[in-house]
């Protein structure tokens, strides 16, 4: 059976038809000032992962020492002009897409779709690239991984989604631009109407200065989504996946 695990951040396995495809691969302890809460990532997860999907530049979604855990025989997608940046985490395969460009691997087809979310690498310095979202294809199941996004029209026509992951919240204590707080997600699926909605990006990364004060991962982003989604978009499967769980998806 097809399965989701959620790893923390935006970082998600996904099981399709026996394909393990790995997003924004983030799978250390810490970044920066930024901890870990929660469990950390099984230390067999590198070896698992048979396609990894990269959003963006961020330093958050785009963690070099990170992808250097992976086998360099593991291809990867990302967004058109990031080769020179994946590179550094390892010379493996990469397909480069940009916005309603396709590309088929291992089997699966992977869509680049809009993202609202700027494409430096860092503090606005270099020459940006654009960040993507991704529709996934495989085994008649379509799902959405947003990567970092805030909301667009264009998410009205991403076409019947089975599975979507929405990033609610930023990490620590605020959101900035270019995410989704639990309103706005909720407005995000209003507009996609998956038959399952699982919201990934929260607390799974907290600065350390104020860790003692949350020893937990910050849970209130996903319970608030889904409580405004439950009137909202009542027929939507809104499932909280805690960093480290999975979830079963019934058959598409």
């Amino acid at each position: 059976m097809d399965r989701l695990t959620y790893i923390g951040h935006a970082s998600a396995l996904l099981r399709l038809d026996g394909v393990a495809i790995l997003t924004d691969p983030m799978l250390r302890g810490w970044l920066g000032p930024l901890k870990r809460q929660g469990p950390p990532p099984d230390h067999r997860l590198p070896e698992k992962a048979d396609l990894v999907l990269i959003s963006h530049l961020h330093l958050d979604h785009l963690d070099l020492r990170s992808l250097r855990r992976i086998p360099e025989s593991t291809p990867a997608v990302a967004p058109r002009g990031a080769s020179k940046w994946v590179r550094k985490g390892g010379d493996r395969p990469i397909e480069e897409i940009g916005i309603g460009e396709t590309v088929s691997m291992l089997g699966t087809e992977i869509t680049g779709v809009r993202a609202t979310h700027d494409g430096y690498r860092n503090l606005h310095r270099g020459r940006p690239v654009e960040a993507l979202g991704y529709l996934i294809r495989r085994g008649g199941r379509t799902v959405y991984f947003a990567g970092d996004t805030d909301l667009f029209p264009e998410m009205s026509e991403l076409g019947q989604v089975g599975v979507a992951l929405l990033p609610v919240w930023g990490w620590g204590p605020s959101v900035g631009d270019g995410h989704l707080d639990p309103e706005r997600a909720v407005r995000a699926l209003e507009m996609i109407r998956p038959a399952i909605a699982v919201p990934i990006h929260w607390g799974t990364f907290y600065p350390a200065g104020l860790r003692r004060f949350r020893p937990e991962p910050l849970i209130e982003p996903p319970l608030e989504f889904k409580r405004l989604a439950n009137t909202a978009a009542p027929e939507v499967e809104v499932r909280i996946v805690q960093p480290g769980g999975t979830t079963e998806l019934e058959p598409a």
